[in-house]
């Protein structure tokens, strides 16, 4: 079994807004070295939402991890379903895990209100790891 260290070393990161951008941000740094962690940040932009605010999405945790100095590589994508489209992205940079921050409230219910989430758990052929939400 691989590693938190391992699993979080070259993760994609899938975030669906700034709020979003921040939690996820914080719990991952929560559970990594920035120095060693790289992960690609994506968000997938739908159908009724523009190209700004998924570059204002992707920006915000950009800067949370420069202050930081981690180092974050960032893709804006198109596509339908996102759960494929974030598998996708996860294949062409040889991810180590798809990770992700929980919405908070319980985790099981976190983990089966989230189609994309569900999605994800049972196509990726990588680990899928729900990072707990930080305590503020």
């Amino acid at each position: 079994m691989p590693s938190s260290d391992s699993l979080l070393k070259r993760p994609v990161v899938p975030i669906a807004g700034i709020e979003d951008a921040e939690s996820t941000y914080e719990a991952l740094v929560a559970h990594t070295d920035p120095a060693v962690c790289r992960p690609l940040v994506i968000h997938v932009v739908g159908d009724d939402e523009t190209d700004t605010r998924g570059r204002e999405t992707l920006g915000r945790f950009e800067s949370l991890a420069d202050a930081d100095g981690m180092a974050v590589d960032t893709d804006l994508s198109h596509g339908d379903p996102i759960a494929e489209t974030i598998i996708e992205a996860a294949d062409s940079v040889d991810a180590s895990a798809i990770v992700f921050c929980s919405r908070g409230g319980s985790a099981w219910f976190d983990l089966l209100a989230g189609g994309v989430r569900t999605s994800l758990l049972a196509k990726s052929d990588i680990p899928v790891v729900m990072l707990p939400a930080s305590e503020k």
